[in-house]
Formats: C-alpha cells, sequence, structure tokens
C-alpha cells in the first residue's frame, strides 16, 4: 500500500538502476524507501536484499552480503574453500565479479562508511553488478546517482490512509471526516509509516479524535507491525534511530534550530547555531533530519531550511531535556529576528521594499515565535521593540488585527511587570495579570508615572502606534470606555509639540487622534505643524506621508481644494525620489480624489487605476477594495452604468476576501444609488439596509455618512413620497455643515434637495436651491445622475417661470448660506405636510 500512487517515482528508480551502477534513495525514517527499493528490484531479478540495520558493528557488513548472497553455506560446506576465503570482500569479488545481478543494500545509515568501501571494491571488481542503496545519506561513492524519496504528496497520503483504514476497520465508513484525514496526512508529512500508524489507531479513534492528539504523536503512534524489526514498530524508534545516529554537535545544533518556526536560512542558523552551522545544516540535510530548498520567487535567494513537523516535535523534546541550551537558543533567536525586523523597517518605505516584504511574509512563523517567547518570558524590551519594528509592515500587508493584538499583549505586560515589581502579583503570576489587565484604565495614568521610567518612550509609542491601528476597521475602540478620550489626550500630548520623535513613526501619526477626540475635519489644524515637524526633523517619506494626510483633508474640507495643487506636485516629486509604490499609490490616489471633486472623471479613472496597479505590486491588498469601488463610483458618475456595477462587484469580492468592511459598505451603497436611480425600489432598499447594517456601529467619515444619507432621503421620497425625504437631507447637511465637510459634498445634498423640491412643484425653491449649490461648488461640474437631472429640473423652471422670475429666483439663490438653504428646505417640508 506504500505504491499507492507512487508508481511514476517507482518507475523513476528502475530507470536509474538500469542507467547507473549504484543508486541511492535517500530521505527520513518512514518514508518508504526501503519498499520503494524492494518493489524496484523485484522486477529486476536476479536481486538479493541485504538488510544492514541489525549490524552492531560496520565491520560486520560484508558478512551480511555474504549471508544474504547464501555464500556462507557454500563456504561451509567446503572446507578448502573455508581455507581460501578468510576475507569476505575476496569472497563477494570472486563470486559476483562474473555474474550479472543487482544487490541491495538497505539501511546503510548506522554503518555508512563500511557500506559505501564495499560498494566502491564490488563496483571496481564487478562489472556486471549493480547496488541499490538506501540510506538517510548518500553513500558518498563516485558515480553515485543519489534519488530522494520524498514524503507523501497529499493526494498519495490520503489514499494510503484509506487503504489503511479499511484494514483496521472493515466495518465502518471513518473517511467521512475528509478534513481531519487531510489534517492527519499533513501534520505526519506524509510519511508512509506514520499515516499506516495513525490509520493502525482507528480501531481505537475516530479521525478526527487522532488529529486532536497529533501535539503528542510520539505516545499515540505506537503498536506498529510485530514482524518488522523493533525500530519500525513506533513512530518515536524510528526517529530515535537517526538521533542515535548523529554525533554530539549534530545533536546540538539540531536541539538548536528547533527555535526555529516555519524555517530558517543559512545566515539565521549562523545568528543562533553555536557550533559551524554550514557544516553541520549540512549534514543534517544529508542525513534526511533537516530539508533544504530553494527561496521562494522574490525571495532574497539561496537555500531555506525546515524540518518535517514530526521531527520538529522530536527536536523540540529533546531541546527541552536541556534547558540552558534550549533558553540561550531562544534568546538568540529573538535577537536575530529583532536585528531582521529592525533591518527591514525603513527599507519596507523604499525602493526596494518588494524583497524585503517577501522576507518579512517568509518569516511571520519566525516572528510571532519570538514575540511569543519574549512576552512569555518578560522580555517589555526585546517584545516592544519588534512590535514597533513590525508595525508599518502589518499596516501594509493587511495584518491590521494582528498587529493590535501584539501591541496590546506588549502593553499588558508592562502593566503586569510594574504589578509585579510593587509585589501585587496574584496567583498565577506574570500570565494572570496580563490577563486581567484592562488596556484603558491601568493606563490612564501612567504616561505622568512613567516619568524617568527607562521603557518609558518604548510605551508611550506602543500606545500611539495602537491609536493609529485602530483609526480604522472593526477594533475595539479605546472611546468605548468612558476613561478613554483622557487617555488619548494623554498620549496625543507626547508628541504634539514636534520634534524629531514626532517625526517618524508612529509618532508622526498624532494628527489622526482627532478621529477620537473630535472629528476627521479636526485633523486639518493639526496637519500644518505636522508636516513642517517633518520638514525638520524627518526624510523625504515621513514629508511625504504628512503631505498626503493633508492632500486628503483640504479634499474633504470646505476650501474648495485651494493649495492641494501645490501639495500634489511636491507629492509626486517626493514619491519618485523615495520610490515606496504605496505612497505613489496613495498620491494617485489623491490626485483621483482631487480629480473627482472638479468633475474630472477620465483623469480621475486614470489615477486610481495607476494607484490600483501599485497597491497591487506591492501587496497593500487592503487597499485595493476600496480602489475598486472608486472606479466603480466614477464609472457611474460618468455615466456608464455597466461599468461602475462590474467594478462595484469586484469591490465586494476583495474586500470580503481581504476583510475591508468599509469597503464593502461603500460598495454596497454605491450598487443602491444605481437602482434607485432604475426605478428598482424595492432592491435599493434591500442594499441600503445591508449598508447600513454593515457600518452598525462604526464611526463612518463624515463623506461617507453624508453620501449615505442622500440615498436613505431619495430612497425615503421614493417609497412615502418627496415630502419625507426633506427632513432627511436637512440633517445631513447640517451635520456636513457641522463636520466642515467640503462644499462637493455639502453642495451634492443640496442638489438632493433642490430635486425633491422640483417633485413637490416648488420650481422656485429648486432653482434657489441648485443656483445655491453651483456657487458652494465654485461653477465646477455636477456628476451623473445629478447632472441630468438638474438640467430637466431647471429646463421645466425656465420654460413654467417668466424669465424675470426665474432671474431673480437665481440671484437670490446666489447668496444662500447653509442657514438659508436649510430653512427653504424646512420650509418646503412644513408646507407640503400641510396639505
Amino acid at each position: 500500500t506504500s505504491f499507492v500512487g507512487r508508481e511514476p517515482e517507482l518507475a523513476a528508480v528502475r530507470a536509474d538502476v538500469r542507467a547507473f551502477r549504484l543508486v541511492t534513495l535517500t530521505g527520513p525514517g518512514g518514508s518508504g524507501k526501503t519498499r520503494l527499493a524492494e518493489e524496484a528490484a523485484a522486477a529486476l531479478a536476479p536481486a538479493w536484499l541485504v538488510e544492514l540495520a541489525p549490524l552492531e558493528r560496520p565491520e560486520a557488513v560484508p558478512d551480511a552480503v555474504v549471508s544474504a548472497l547464501g555464500l556462507r553455506e557454500t563456504v561451509l560446506l567446503n572446507t578448502e574453500l573455508a581455507a581460501q576465503h578468510d576475507d569476505p570482500t575476496a569472497l563477494l569479488i570472486e563470486y559476483c565479479a562474473p555474474r550479472t545481478q543487482l544487490l541491495v543494500l538497505d539501511n546503510c545509515e548506522h554503518v555508512i562508511d563500511a557500506a559505501a568501501a564495499l560498494a566502491e571494491t564490488l563496483l571496481t571488481h564487478c562489472p556486471g553488478l549493480t547496488i541499490l542503496a538506501t540510506s538517510r545519506e548518500p553513500l558518498g561513492v563516485p558515480g553515485e546517482s543519489v534519488r530522494p524519496v520524498e514524503p507523501l504528496a497529499p493526494e498519495q497520503a490520503h489514499r494510503l490512509f484509506a487503504e489503511r483504514a479499511k484494514a483496521a476497520r472493515p466495518d465502518a465508513d471513518v473517511l467521512g471526516d475528509t478534513a481531519a484525514v487531510a489534517e492527519i496526512c499533513r501534520r505526519l508529512d506524509g510519511l508512509p509509516l506514520a499515516i499506516e500508524l495513525a490509520a493502525a489507531r482507528l480501531r481505537l479513534l475516530t479521525p478526527r479524535q487522532i488529529a486532536d492528539r497529533l501535539d503528542d504523536r510520539f505516545r499515540l503512534l505506537t503498536s506498529g507491525s510485530r514482524t518488522v524489526l523493533p525500530r519500525q514498530q513506533t513512530l518515536r524508534a524510528v526517529v530515535d534511530w537517526s538521533w542515535d545516529l548523529l554525533d554530539e554537535r549534530e545533536r546540538t545544533v539540531l536541539r538548536e534550530v528547533s527555535v526555529f518556526a516555519g524555517g530558517w536560512d543559512l545566515a539565521a542558523a549562523e545568528a543562533v547555531c553555536t557550533g559551524p552551522a554550514a557544516e553541520l545544516i549540512g549534514a543534517l540535510v544529508d542525513k534526511s533530519l533537516v530539508v533544504a530548498t530553494p527561496d521562494a520567487p522574490g525571495a532574497p535567494g539561496g537555500m531555506r531550511y525546515r524540518m518535517l513537523e514530526t521531527i520538529h516535535e522530536y527536536a523540540t523534546e529533546r531541546a527541552a531535556d536541556t534547558p540552558g541550551l534550549r533558553a540561550a537558543a531562544e534568546r538568540r533567536h529573538r535577537a536575530w529576528v529583532r536585528s531582521l525586523v529592525e533591518r527591514a523597517e525603513p527599507l519596507l518605505r523604499s525602493a526596494e521594499q518588494l524583497p524585503w516584504i517577501a522576507r518579512l511574509e517568509t518569516d511571520l512563523d519566525n516572528i510571532r515565535a519570538a514575540l511569543d517567547r519574549a512576552v512569555r518570558d518578560g522580555d517589555e524590551a526585546e517584545a516592544g521593540a519588534i512590535v514597533l519594528a513590525m508595525g508599518w509592515f502589518w499596516w501594509l500587508r493587511n495584518h491590521r488585527r494582528e498587529a493590535v493584538t501584539w501591541t496590546r499583549r506588549v502593553l499588558r505586560l508592562g502593566i503586569a511587570l510594574d504589578a509585579l515589581g510593587d509585589g501585587a502579583a496574584p496567583e498565577g503570576g506574570l500570565p494572570a495579570l496580563m490577563e486581567s489587565a484592562d488596556i484603558v484604565g491601568a493606563l490612564l495614568a501612567a504616561p505622568d508615572g512613567e516619568r524617568g521610567h527607562p521603557l518609558r518612550t518604548l510605551r508611550m509609542d506602543l500606545r500611539m502606534s495602537d491609536l493609529f491601528l485602530t483609526t480604522e476597521g472593526r477594533i475595539a475602540r479605546l472611546t468605548d470606555n468612558e476613561r478613554g478620550p483622557r487617555y488619548i489626550a494623554l498620549v496625543r500630548s507626547a508628541y504634539a509639540h514636534g520634534g524629531p520623535h514626532a517625526a517618524r513613526l508612529p509618532g508622526m501619526t498624532w494628527p489622526l487622534t482627532a478621529y477620537y477626540l473630535g472629528g476627521p475635519g479636526d485633523a486639518g489644524r493639526d496637519l500644518d505643524p505636522a508636516v513642517a515637524n517633518c520638514r525638520k526633523y524627518g526624510g523625504d517619506w515621513e514629508v511625504g506621508v504628512m503631505l498626503m494626510f493633508r492632500t486628503h483633508a483640504l479634499v474633504d474640507s470646505p476650501g474648495n481644494l485651494h493649495g492641494v495643487d501645490e501639495d500634489l506636485a511636491e507629492l509626486r516629486t517626493l514619491s519618485r525620489r523615495v520610490g515606496d509604490r504605496w505612497m505613489r499609490a496613495q498620491v494617485c490616489s489623491a490626485a483621483g480624489e482631487t480629480a473627482m471633486a472638479r468633475g474630472r472623471y477620465a483623469e480621475a479613472r486614470d489615477e486610481y487605476a495607476e494607484a490600483l496597479r501599485l497597491a497591487y505590486e506591492v501587496g497593500a491588498y487592503a487597499e485595493s477594495p476600496f480602489l475598486l469601488a472608486r472606479l466603480g463610483e466614477i464609472a457611474y458618475r460618468a455615466g456608464d452604468r455597466d461599468g461602475a456595477l462590474a467594478h462595484l462587484a469586484a469591490a465586494e469580492t476583495a474586500a470580503d476576501r481581504y476583510a475591508v468592511t468599509e469597503a464593502h459598505a461603500f460598495a454596497l451603497m454605491m450598487r443602491a444609488s444605481i437602482a434607485l436611480n432604475d426605478g428598482r425600489t424595492a432592491e435599493a432598499r434591500e442594499l441600503y439596509d445591508a449598508t447600513f447594517e454593515a457600518t452598525r456601529g462604526e464611526a463612518a467619515p463624515p463623506q461617507f455618512a453624508a453620501a449615505l444619507r442622500t440615498v436613505e432621503a431619495l430612497l425615503t421620497a421614493a417609497e412615502s413620497g418627496p415630502e419625507h425625504g426633506l427632513p432627511i437631507v436637512a440633517e445631513a447637511l447640517e451635520t456636513a455643515v457641522a463636520m466642515r465637510c467640503a462644499e462637493w459634498i455639502t453642495g451634492g445634498l443640496v442638489d438632493t434637495a433642490a430635486g425633491l423640491l422640483a417633485r413637490l412643484g416648488d420650481l422656485p425653491g429648486a432653482v434657489r436651491l441648485y443656483e445655491a449649490a453651483d456657487r458652494w461648488r465654485d461653477g465646477r461640474p455636477r456628476s451623473e445622475p445629478e447632472r441630468t437631472e438638474a438640467a430637466r429640473v431647471l429646463a421645466g423652471a425656465r420654460a413654467a417661470l417668466p424669465a424675470e422670475r426665474y432671474a431673480a429666483e437665481r440671484a437670490r439663490g446666489a447668496g444662500y448660506g447653509p442657514a438659508q438653504v436649510l430653512a427653504d428646505i424646512r420650509r418646503a417640508h412644513t408646507a407640503a405636510t400641510r396639505r
């Protein structure tokens, strides 16, 4: 059954045996090398199998071959031959030299030197002889062809498990739990022996019970066949056999590399291991205890090393026998991780970012392991340094929830350590204190109480990073706690005064605290001093990011985009100089938003398309749903309904894939607008309700809130009459003005109100409001469908009203501010409801 699905491999071994005189099958214990050799030899008779595993002395190898060939009995029966052949090697040469035959030397690893010497001697003197050997490592004989026997592929492993399951439980369907079977095969690394031992356990356990117990696989996977050698009867015995063949230096390095999670490269091994890493890792690769594979595309290049999960668990268990060695290796591993992430951190924001992003992605498991151990060991300084160095990577690559989790774990660690220092440890010590720490309450007084504390700057940076990371998404917000605003103000005050610390991450993000303490509009007043501080103390990237924040704020604030073009021009220069694709994408996005506000849809489409390309290139996948949704909105505003729906569908798919709830809500809202404009009111109501539900409990940006209220007003008007939509528009306009939304936002709300007045027959009022909206937007053109609606209403007003009246209403509306617009809307609502 070990050959289920392995027919191509078997054919390849037979072809090798025909083409080469020495073929060695290598691989870890339990990989099925012996069975593969036996099956290959069966079709290549005459062949003899020599089992070397029982041998305890290397010098017994020639005698074992003599016995396997049946020559021992021949010699004993012939006294003259016995006198001539005290040397078994000479006897073998005499016997094999004139013959054509295949000799299978099985399990050479523990007598590798003797097996290699005999093989070379026989091949030199016996031209018709071919040797097929199995070993954990190559024999190292000239002319040797080495064929690694890899663990079973997932499909092969599943088929083997199924066959052995039928033998263990022929009366039951134990394969229905396909997820558990797949987990068993994966976690046992596709090793045939381990899979057969697991299948044998089906007499007692279900597949799920087996899978759940694989953390203790060496105790679970026992009771193999009684007819095989003792070292093949249990999984532990198989791995023990390999361990016993190592010298002390190899055992030490295997214990040390057990601290790695998910693999390592040679430089990492050199940083963690105490011996000559290249030599010893190479020896472990040769012995099939470590797997070497080329780096993935995009990674720095070279080889990457890993252990099969079974070997890793065994090595970890052996390392626990020497706790001092294990602890020292963990400390060196932590130091290596910190060095890696601190080296990568500035390069993630440069033209060199792509290979460094790939490098950190490759070593994420190692980074997580180092962080977990640092927190477990109470090493606040090391854990905090790693978290801060990883912050931008986590943000960029959409690991934001993980970032918040680690940041808060380290913050809780600081609280717990301070409590332990005061002798206030509860039962359970540090872990118990960390679990019970109130992330807001316990930290509230800390910024003042930490003056002079050696870790004060680190802790403050962690708090600022936490605030930055939670400005978006459905992560528990600190403002949910009634003491949160005071805490946020204390953190903000550590950076608002400026200086070098406020000109680099995470301190430079302090203006965003306005999203907690006031509103997005309040962030604008802080951006000018923040930009100036970064110009003084920061680099091009820091200046560019702050200018980008300011550009977005200018687009969203009153002022009709004054100053935006100057910032965009500088941003383009800075982003090209820095080379950061994320920054370039943000610049294109800001330029696209500016073009949209000005009604330049073709220009906006090109900018957003380039931003999307750059976001994909850098792997900033959390950005893509927003950009796709924006492309959908642009298509809709430009009159391309079908194109809009296609982009919005893609945006929803991407938002679901990358868990970007806000982008999904925006796409739903746009689809609701399109359905409403098409006259599909019931569908629009469903989409609006879904949008509202998606944003429930979230502090939505005021621009989005205004757009959503616009949909609500028009939907209500379609369902219940235009007079019922007017109060919603009035409330939305009042809020947008209070939140200091840009004129293209407030003007759009006024356009909506004008359209509702026209439906009520108040054409003079509609003319006034359309004129007011035109003046607020500084004459910039409307988008669709508002453009078509306004043209239709105004054409009807010109036809219905005397020219003087029409001109007078326009002149009156031209002087309207928000108060006059709101008064007209409320007056029209009152009049309509009295009818």
